[in-house]
């Protein structure tokens, strides 16, 4: 009975508080935007000057013959491959023009400077992964692009290495999507290679997007669907990840060994399993990551050892946390991150350090959460009273991770009740936000065309 009465009790007061922050709310502008779901770009444009190529005819004989400047303009009809793209070739056809592997090696190779692949379908490549066989392989092809091209049922989609200043443009790539996920090949695969653009592109059912090894890249405008890493970063410093759309993978995006990444305006949705997470850092610096959206994930942000490199900060602001089962986690008692005007709300727990330990070490100004208790008298938008995170049954999670089990059960809100009611139990601090925001209004995730979903 004084369970029942207590929890009346603490809802009681929790409805009051927010009727008082809420009737405190100042006209704070609206969360961030998502990137809209990704449709498929206009078809290439036709090169002038093309040579013609009927399905009858010998493409890997005309591709031999062509030289710098020459275009070749297929006709609808399937072709069989391999096939190899030289330096200032350009191959154009519409999707009805499918390459076809020969059932081993890459299906088409691009190499030498000015290589360009438009528009076609390319339909398989051959199954080693040992040699990762490709449907699209770009090697030392600088200024290579590949555009509008459609690649089916193939172990890996596109591969490109030690190149520079290449464009990968409005392509759609198909994985297997085979149950064993750590066995389908990668959409794409980047490495050793430098300022390219990976833009608009739509990659579903693969296992990754690697980024490897390649620095001053820009990937813009993506949408990665129902894979493993959405997009995976190692050693690879001063790449631009910007408006993607990453729903339904096992991880969004995860920084390994890197540096001076900016990551902004993206959706990191659906990310679910024991190793599910919107956002991971691991010994990683100077990472920059603003008014991205990060909903119904199992961890929304992952923190390890990261900042790495002495005298260097990685900087969380304007992001948006929602529905998650953790909104952020340190792997342990990480220093020097800094968290301003991000939004944390609807989560299970907003925020909790694995094996115990707490958060104090990073700079917390300006946040808004939504368990905030305090109030805004002078109507500044700031709490007059500092953000205190403290959670018996979150500490206790944290260094028994079998208790998650319980997670939103009776037993740890009545743990979390007895240790707010008797100060001999009360935990220390995870977190301290000494200026919360006091004055955001609830809005909903929209994209420019309405309500944003993470289906």
């Amino acid at each position: 009975m004084w369970g029942r009465e207590l929890q009346s009790l603490l809802v009681a007061t929790i409805t009051a508080l927010g009727v008082l922050v809420a009737g405190c709310a100042s006209g704070v502008p609206p969360l961030p935007t998502v990137p809209e779901r990704w449709t498929e770009p206009p078809p290439p444009a036709r090169p002038p000057a093309c040579s013609e190529v009927a399905a009858v005819d010998d493409l890997a004989l005309r591709l031999a013959a062509a030289r710098p400047g020459d275009a070749l303009c297929l006709a609808p009809g399937d072709y069989r491959g391999p096939f190899h793209v030289g330096a200032g070739v350009t191959l154009w056809g519409p999707r009805s023009a499918r390459l076809s592997s020969a059932g081993s090696g890459d299906t088409v190779g691009l190499s030498g400077a000015g290589a360009r692949l438009l528009g076609v379908t390319v339909d398989g490549s051959g199954s080693r992964f040992d040699l990762q066989e490709a449907a699209v392989h770009v090697v030392a092809a600088d200024h290579a692009r590949v555009e509008g091209v459609r690649v089916v049922h193939a172990l890996f989609g596109i591969i490109v290495e030690k190149s520079r200043e290449v464009v990968l443009a409005g392509n759609e790539i198909e994985g297997s999507g085979r149950a064993e996920i750590g066995l389908r090949g990668d959409g794409i695969r980047i490495w050793e290679t430098q300022a390219s653009t990976i833009a608009d592109n739509r990659v579903s059912g693969a296992r990754d997007i690697v980024i490897w090894y390649s620095s001053d890249n820009d990937l813009r405008g993506n949408e990665v669907v129902g894979g493993r890493y959405g997009t995976h970063f190692m050693y690879s410093h001063g790449n631009r990840v910007i408006g993607n759309r990453y729903v339904g993978n096992v991880v969004g995006i995860f920084v390994m060994y890197s540096r001076d990444l900016e990551i902004e305006n993206n959706l990191l949705a659906a990310s679910s399993g024991a190793a599910g997470m919107g956002l991971g850092l691991k010994e990683a610096s100077h990472v920059r990551a603003a008014d991205n959206v990060l909903v119904r994930n199992n961890l929304g942000l992952f923190i390890d050892n990261s900042p790495f490199e002495p005298g260097t900060s990685d900087e969380f602001r304007g992001n948006a946390f929602r529905l998650c089962d953790v909104g952020i986690e340190f792997h342990a008692s990480m220093r020097g991150n800094v968290f301003r005007a991000n939004s944390l709300r609807g989560n299970v727990v907003q925020v909790r350090v694995a094996g115990g330990g707490d958060a104090l070490g990073n700079d917390w100004e300006g946040n808004d959460f939504d368990d905030y208790a305090g109030y805004d008298l002078d109507g500044d938008g700031v709490g007059d009273v500092p953000y205190e995170l403290r959670s018996f049954s979150g500490s206790l999670a944290a260094r028994h991770p079998q208790l998650d089990y319980l997670r939103g059960s009776p037993a740890l809100f009545l743990v979390d009740a007895a240790s707010r009611l008797l100060p001999i139990v009360r935990p220390a601090p995870v977190l301290v936000d000494r200026r919360p925001d006091a004055g955001r209004a609830v809005h909903p995730v929209r994209t420019a065309s309405g309500v944003a979903g993470a289906d």
